[in-house]
């Protein structure tokens, strides 16, 4: 069977570009569907809509060169302030700060902009050989053979090659016509998320307010007065406050917001997305794998989905590269598994424990209000646990895939 490419990967969203540089950077020959048009994303002005990005995450983008083109583009995060509030009443007495000072590494973390983040990894695609970028392509049929994958795109045009990754997000198109079923279920919540311009400078800083009805998480943005907000409300609520025009948006998002950074005014466009919890029910089958989103869906507490994303990207990429160096055959299933094997149980944790968090602090339950905000305070008292929790978020504990320690393959 003659192939195209080593690698399909369909989705070309940040995950999909992500694996494809550090496999074509390797020597591999990689092909990336993306159903967007890549120049409409990349040119579009300021809408608010931003990632946070944790300190492993930025190790992986520096070894595969984006960084250089985003580094003048981020917002460090030096603090994060997490705790219980209502709105209209501000914060709970006991809260939980986590310091920058405390991390040898550096910042905790860094915020930017998706059309920023997108344009430095369309900068390096374009320069990259052996790396192929199709946009306004998408996959309608695809076919496993002993041999290889073959894909039929909507142009009609067909692709084959050795393995076909899924990076095609919840509703992975990929995985259902692999017949990899899903589980997992619905929060009954729905997350707002704008950008707001306030009168004080943010300094940094990183705001989690836990609301009965869910959390609300304030993410600054570069430039000192420009923060992300990604607003966590029930799904009735959500529909009506997004219906509202922006001054009634304003009206419901300023008490829950509170008035620390002083005056604020939306700065972005507003969007809505349908909170769930959702995993594939295997990561692999013969010739195919699936990453990022395709393979689990995560709550939004933390900021921990892209990060999880580019967790899958460095540990697939170090299996799939060292597997060819050995001279196996990168599509068998006993290697793909080998990927399954790494990124499951941290995944599939990750995704629990967001679950978790979500369902103690998304209710008024005094008894459990009382007890969740002793324990923001135990862990805000105690530096050893503060710091093994800063360390689990920034990417930095467990089994980490080379790229995601800033080294190549």
């Amino acid at each position: 069977m003659e192939h195209d490419a080593d690698i399909l990967i369909v989705g070309g969203g940040l995950n999909g570009p992500a694996l494809g540089l550090a496999l074509a950077q390797a020597g591999m020959r990689v092909v990336v569907i993306d159903a967007r048009p890549a120049p409409a994303r990349a040119e579009t002005g300021f809408d608010g809509r931003a990632y946070a990005l944790a300190i492993a995450s930025k190790r992986l983008l520096s070894a595969i060169g984006v960084w250089p083109r985003l580094e003048a583009e981020v917002q460090p995060i030096l603090k994060i302030k997490a705790s219980d509030g209502r709105a209209g009443q501000g914060p709970a007495p006991f809260f939980l700060t986590f310091d920058h000072a405390e991390l040898e590494e550096g910042p905790m973390g860094f915020m930017v902009e998706d059309r920023r983040l997108y344009a430095a990894f369309l900068a390096v695609m374009a320069e990259t050989p052996g790396l192929t970028l199709l946009s306004g392509e998408s996959v309608v049929a695809q076919e496993i053979g002993a041999q290889g994958v073959t894909v039929q795109l909507t142009s009609g045009r067909t692709l084959r090659g050795r393995v076909l990754v899924g990076c095609d997000g919840r509703a992975s198109g990929t995985a259902e016509r692999a017949g990899i079923r899903r589980q997992g279920w619905g929060y009954g919540q729905t997350a707002l998320v704008t950008a707001v311009r306030h009168e004080h400078d943010h300094q940094g800083t990183a705001h989690q307010f836990f609301m009965p009805s869910g959390p609300l998480a304030i993410l600054p943005l570069p430039g000192g007065h420009h923060s992300s907000i990604v607003w966590s409300e029930t799904d009735a609520a959500a529909a009506e406050i997004q219906a509202m025009d922006d001054a009634g948006y304003l009206a419901a998002l300023r008490p829950r917001f509170g008035d620390f950074l002083g005056e604020i005014a939306l700065a972005g466009a507003r969007f809505t997305y349908p909170l769930s919890l959702t995993l594939a029910e295997a990561f692999v089958k013969p010739r195919l794998a699936l990453v990022g989103d395709a393979a689990h869906g995560v709550h939004p507490i933390a900021g921990q989905g892209l990060n999880l994303g580019f967790r899958d990207v460095g540990a697939l990429a170090e299996v799939l590269i060292l597997a060819a160096r050995r001279g196996e055959d990168i599509g068998a299933v006993d290697v793909l598994e080998r990927y399954e094997r790494w990124r499951r149980f941290d995944s599939t944790t990750l995704a629990l424990g967001m679950d978790s968090v979500n369902r103690l602090f998304s209710n008024d339950n005094p008894l459990l209000r009382a007890g969740r905000d002793l324990g923001l305070g135990v862990v805000n008292a105690v530096p050893g646990l503060r710091r093994r929790f800063m360390r689990q978020a920034a990417g930095l504990q467990g089994e980490v895939p080379r790229l995601l320690t800033g080294r190549t393959i």
